[in-house]
């Protein structure tokens, strides 16, 4: 076992004289620890306990009206996403790496393929990725992929959503990937491996979809495409699958989606689950595309993306199975119908909405954000998300009554 443990007495040694000290304990005597400064009140009981965490908890406030967007947002979860998800056959300690074995869970992330390649209008998607910004870095490895090296530059909007881009310039930046931003969409895509826009873009606005001369990557709100257009001029459609029966949870964990042209499959990251047959002629599922370095040979594989986000792709599976086709719809529609009339009544108080086409989200202009934000949530409603001194990024869901926006409108 030597060659398992991890420092020697003489490395440690070696370690410790190179910063002029002669102990472990010299590392942590430089921290000011003083136990006087800790005012300990006595031990308490179980029940005690229970009690003062209780007292401590009810000084949170919780119970706001949510107007926030920008990637995460409010949405209603049937109670029977929830039960049926944290049942013992789903809800594991461990990725099932046996399939042979978890037959139901490689069915579940088959029917979530399926219903992410329909509402995306692609021919296939991967069984999920980490979340949203992942998915959009990812898709530009797999377009330098397609192109084989031969383009070293990405052109990804300005409007995509702070967060992704900053994940795009970590991956980008190690892969020695090239990226420009841009604020509209260039005619000149020579000697690039492909244009990512989002759609509807961060700050909700709907615009056409054109298709660039290369790779055309589109980052979509899933919850839009319930109600317009799906993005088929793309060749790679990614984005977060949080609106899809996922709770907000503070920013996470959320998941990612990705789907593509089936010409591009064996260029995708993670993994895939295909329907067969087993040897006597049953419907069985497995794991048909592997391709990480631990399942194939390291120089092929296309991404070091080990798993996919399972519970979380099979709680969206719920929720689409629940609500249907015809309630994703309705869910849409409400959504939309909800953010319209916002826009509409803060219009009618002077507050301008800058968009000319959105879905559920918009950006509005106020004198000063800092003091609009703090009147609504004074009123308890958290109303937007500021973007800068004078602009609102606000979005409406399905969760949003007529009393809500009434009392957002009283409010400012």
């Amino acid at each position: 076992m030597k060659n398992f443990i991890a420092h020697t007495e003489e490395t440690r040694k070696e370690m410790l004289e190179s910063i002029n000290m002669t102990s472990i304990e010299d590392l942590f005597r430089q921290i000011p620890i003083k136990f006087e400064n800790f005012k300990m009140d006595n031990p308490l009981s179980e029940m005690e306990t229970q009690k003062r965490v209780r007292a401590l908890a009810k000084k949170n406030k919780t119970e706001y009206v949510s107007f926030l967007g920008g990637g995460v947002y409010n949405k209603f979860i049937p109670s029977a996403v929830n039960y049926v998800a944290q049942r013992f056959e789903f809800l594991t300690a461990y990725t099932p790496y046996q399939p042979e074995i978890s037959q139901g869970t490689l069915q579940i992330i088959y029917e979530y393929q399926t219903m992410i390649s329909r509402i995306t209008g692609m021919d296939i998607a991967n069984a999920s990725m980490y979340d949203g910004g992942s998915a959009c870095a990812e898709a530009i490895l797999m377009a330098h992929r397609i192109k084989r090296g031969k383009c070293n530059k990405a052109l990804v909007s300005n409007k995509l959503n702070p967060e992704y881009k900053e994940v795009i310039k970590t991956y980008a930046w190690a892969q020695g990937i090239d990226v420009e931003w841009f604020d509209e969409v260039p005619y000149d895509v020579s000697d690039t491996c492909c244009v990512l826009v989002q759609y509807p873009d961060y700050y909700g606005e709907i615009t056409k979809l054109i298709k660039p001369d290369t790779i055309f990557i589109v980052c979509a709100n899933l919850s839009a495409l319930s109600i317009i257009k799906p993005p088929f001029e793309a060749d790679i459609v990614v984005g977060d699958i949080q609106p899809l029966g996922i709770p907000m949870s503070f920013g996470g964990p959320h998941a990612g989606y990705m789907a593509c042209k089936e010409i591009y499959m064996r260029q995708m990251p993670g993994r895939l689950v295909g329907r067969t047959v087993d040897a006597d002629g049953k419907q069985a599922f497995t794991l048909t595309i592997q391709t990480r370095e631990q399942h194939i040979k390291r120089e092929k594989a296309t991404s070091n993306i080990c798993s996919n986000q399972s519970l979380i792709a099979l709680c969206a599976t719920l929720y689409l199975s629940l609500v249907g086709e015809k309630g994703f719809k309705e869910i849409g529609i409400m959504s939309a119908n909800n953010a319209h009339l916002l826009s509409e009544k803060l219009a009618q108080k002077g507050i301008k909405t800058l968009n000319k086409a959105f879905f559920n989200e918009f950006v509005i202009e106020v004198d000063n954000s800092d003091e609009f934000l703090n009147k609504l949530k004074q009123a308890d409603i958290l109303g937007g998300i500021k973007l800068d001194t004078n602009h609102i990024l606000v979005s409406a869901t399905e969760m949003n009554t007529e009393e809500d926006i009434k009392a957002y409108i009283s409010a400012v």
